[in-house]
């Protein structure tokens, strides 16, 4: 039995649902979402979305949660919106942008220049004696977590120095070097 898909989702003040056989529509102040769904049924009642399956069958019961986390997320982001912010620890990383184009210096021979989607958007903070931050903000959730593991592919962390791309607040596994 799904828990998470029990539970209704609250629809705050100004974010407009639109539901369609197999598509579910979102929006809000921060821009509009569309969802295809199967296996389950959406209903607005007292301004809650609820989501019920079709059957008991496995693969009903396993989209039951699914679904409802990601209306969840589109109702969240489209009233709010999702923030990630990537720290860059090591001697010379840099981030700058200009508009939708982000350039990090990562110790490589040459910078990588990024073009990131219109729906999200980006603001580098460089400190004098702090690591350099990237923040990526949008509405849509899948699609702030896809662009910064992008960056974060670029150079992870690693286990010795703990030098990399990371995000704010995580903790890296250290390892201690070889003993002499």
């Amino acid at each position: 039995m799904s828990r998470v898909g029990n539970s209704p989702i609250a629809i705050p003040e100004g974010v407009n649902v639109d539901i369609k056989p197999h598509e579910l529509v979102i929006s809000g102040k921060l821009g509009s979402l569309t969802q295809d769904y199967d296996g389950v049924s959406v209903s607005l009642t007292d301004n809650n979305l609820i989501v019920t399956r079709n059957s008991e069958s496995k693969d009903h019961k396993s989209k039951h949660g699914l679904y409802r986390a990601l209306f969840s997320n589109m109702v969240t982001g489209v009233s709010t919106g999702f923030t990630k912010e990537l720290e860059l620890v090591g001697v010379g990383y840099r981030a700058s942008n200009t508009g939708q184009k982000l350039d990090i210096a990562l110790g490589f021979s040459h910078n990588i220049v990024l073009e990131l989607p219109s729906e999200v958007k980006v603001e580098t903070v460089s400190e004098k004696g702090k690591n350099p931050i990237i923040k990526l903000s949008s509405y849509d959730k899948q699609l702030v977590g896809m662009v910064a593991a992008k960056i974060r592919s670029f150079r992870k962390p690693e286990p010795y120095k703990g030098k990399g791309v990371r995000f704010v607040g995580e903790q890296i596994r250290r390892k201690a070097g070889k003993s002499a």
